[in-house]
């Protein structure tokens, strides 16, 4: 394959054959001054514009970096002020562990109340060389290692104070009634109905229909319903084996199964069951058998 150039004029005729690699040859060198006509044309504003965005990178990075210290002083402030305030925490709770063993009576050698050092605010701990993280996480592992071991003393406390709580509660003491009076003592008695001496197993507070029937001793409800001769019946059983009872009630506020505590609102007086008046029926009960219950509601 070859291209021929005719060229034609008045002097003459000139004919030139160019051949498929000199045809190559041309178009290469063509391309070459075009790519370097570009290269010489580019205008000094492409290098300026490539100089200013450069400088534009570099001051964003600049900001970025310097936004990133400020984030990180923030945050390493925030921390020595949490700090600041675990220790505070960790002095409270010595003071109210120390107290709380003290108003139990307890032995304070078997609880780790001791009062720890003074709290040291974020100016003191920067000035102490606690700025360094490595530094500052060892200090809040073993924060949080006293912060645990303070709550587990805590908590065998409480367990401690609320039994002794319930014992307290469980404590027969008192009558069962608010208001009224007491009608009629244990021991034998003429039987109201039969005229016939019987005994009496228990006391009778005599006073106004409706009026509150109180628990003398916190407990689990083990009857609440109606039985023969009682009427409506509340039995209360406070354990060490000793129950309570409470008779002819008009209305029973407790069920099977409820815990009370000493002083709760447990029936309404009434005149149920073998009763001649609103009065309350009270039995104290050890191991099954009835005892005489003034020693328990005159109690200290």
């Amino acid at each position: 394959m070859s291209l021929t150039v005719l060229y034609r004029s008045k002097q003459g005729r000139f004919v030139y054959k160019i051949s498929k690699q000199q045809l190559g040859l041309v178009l290469i060198a063509i391309c070459g001054l075009f790519l370097i006509s570009s290269r010489f044309t580019k205008s000094p504003s492409d290098d300026l514009s490539r100089i200013t965005y450069a400088k534009s990178g570099l001051q964003q990075q600049s900001q970025e970096l310097e936004n990133l210290k400020l984030n990180t002083e923030q945050r390493l402030t925030g921390m020595l002020f949490n700090l600041a305030d675990m220790q505070s925490q960790i002095r409270s709770l010595d003071a109210l562990g120390a107290r709380l063993v003290a108003e139990a009576k307890l032995n304070p050698d078997e609880f780790n109340f001791s009062q720890g050092p003074a709290a040291e605010g974020p100016q003191m701990l920067a000035e102490a060389g606690i700025h360094s993280s490595d530094v500052m996480l060892s200090k809040i592992d073993v924060m949080l290692d006293q912060l645990q071991d303070k709550t587990q003393q805590l908590n065998a406390l409480e367990s401690l104070m609320l039994n002794h709580h319930i014992n307290e509660q469980s404590r027969l003491a008192g009558r069962p009634i608010e208001s009224g009076w007491l009608s009629s003592y244990y021991g034998i008695r003429k039987d109201p109905f039969s005229g016939l001496p019987s005994m009496h197993k228990g006391l009778d507070f005599a006073g106004k229909e409706d009026d509150p029937v109180a628990a003398t001793g916190a407990g689990l409800i083990v009857w609440a319903g109606e039985r023969y001769g009682y009427g409506n019946l509340v039995e209360i059983d406070h354990g060490d084996g000793l129950v309570t009872r409470y008779g002819h009630n008009k209305q029973l506020n407790v069920r099977i199964g409820d815990v009370v505590t000493k002083g709760q609102h447990i029936a309404l007086m009434g005149s149920t069951g073998r009763s001649t008046g609103p009065h309350v029926h009270y039995e104290v009960l050890r191991k099954g058998k009835q005892q005489d219950p003034l020693p328990f509601v005159y109690r200290d």
